[in-house]
């Protein structure tokens, strides 16, 4: 076990090391100068020496392998930078966008997971019924919807036409709520980006839940428990149902690394001030500190979610430990 742990934990720390190198060489590749958005219109009127003196400034007159070792630097001593948009410290905006991502996806994730594996049980239990046939073709249309236009669908209808729900944000922006209301206010702001990512979570769930049950349902000791007389409601839920969540563990840890990446653009989408709208704001200013910590922090929550599944699934299924 102690072997399987340490290969892979090379394993991983190859990935990070990669994904690392990526997350710096990205943001320098696309187009433009940070200059450009720095300085604005008035970039053309700088002379050499004030275009040397900025870019002595933000780190960028070194050369391109000096500028990755201090960036490697900082990301094993956990110093993010300083953003060159803000001037402020990467950790503080990070900090400050975190507790409203962990809210949308942490959510989305609990009821994504509690739908999918509900309903794939029992459009399982009613196989070739009219029921699981139409919820095969809902499920199939969200697994198949791009999320930002599901957003904005959203938006059109019960933002814009019904006016139930706000446009964007995550508060009402100076209303000086507490308690209770602000309570409220939040999650009436949370409810339609949840929505969205909810919906477009649900599928992966549910289709391997339903495809999970169907294989337990044909198995022998299933069909022994109903010779036995065992209520129907124990064989789906007892016998049936527990030994069906296998494989949903697996999709869930993937869910989450998925979640975490997808919520970017729905927070662009509503402008809800997580990572993710971090991240936009960071790409169309050209904040080379902040895209590359944004990434990071995407990055790490997927190798997190795959390394957590390379450790639950082996307790919750024997025949996958490594040999002794």
């Amino acid at each position: 076990m102690v072997r399987f742990l340490a290969g892979r934990g090379v394993q991983y720390a190859v990935v990070l090391l990669c994904a690392i190198t990526v997350n710096f060489l990205l943001p320098r590749m696309m187009p433009g100068s940070p200059l450009v958005f720095l300085a604005g219109e008035d970039v053309g009127f700088l002379t050499p020496s004030q275009r040397a003196e900025l870019l002595r400034s933000l780190g960028l007159d070194r050369p391109l392998w000096a500028q990755y070792l201090r960036y490697l630097g900082q990301v094993l001593t956990g110093d993010l930078g300083y953003s060159f948009q803000k001037g402020r410290p990467i950790g503080e905006m990070v900090a400050e966008r975190l507790p409203w991502t962990l809210l949308l996806v942490g959510l989305a994730l609990v009821v994504a997971t509690a739908v999918g594996i509900l309903w794939g049980t029992l459009v399982a239990w009613r196989r070739g019924s009219a029921f699981d046939l139409g919820s095969l073709g809902v499920f199939m249309f969200f697994e198949s919807t791009p999320s930002f236009w599901l957003g904005m669908l959203f938006i059109a209808v019960f933002a814009v036409r019904l006016r139930w729900f706000p446009i964007f944000g995550a508060q009402t922006a100076g209303a000086g709520l507490t308690g209770w209301n602000l309570v409220v206010d939040t999650a009436w702001h949370l409810a339609l980006p949840l929505a969205t990512l909810t919906l477009i979570t649900i599928p992966g769930t549910f289709l391997v839940m339903r495809y999970s049950m169907l294989t337990v349902l044909g198995e022998q000791y299933i069909a022994t428990a109903r010779a036995k007389g065992v209520r129907e409601p124990m064989v789906l839920y007892r016998h049936a149902m527990r030994n069906a969540l296998l494989p949903v563990s697996t999709v869930f840890m993937l869910n989450l690394g998925f979640v975490v990446s997808g919520a970017t653009v729905i927070e662009t989408v509503f402008s809800y001030p997580g990572v993710g709208r971090l991240l936009y704001e960071a790409v169309l200013n050209r904040d080379y500190p902040v895209i590359q910590a944004t990434f990071l922090i995407l990055t790490v929550s997927v190798l997190v979610a795959n390394i957590l599944a390379d450790l639950i699934y082996p307790l919750l299924d024997p025949r996958v430990r490594p040999a002794r």
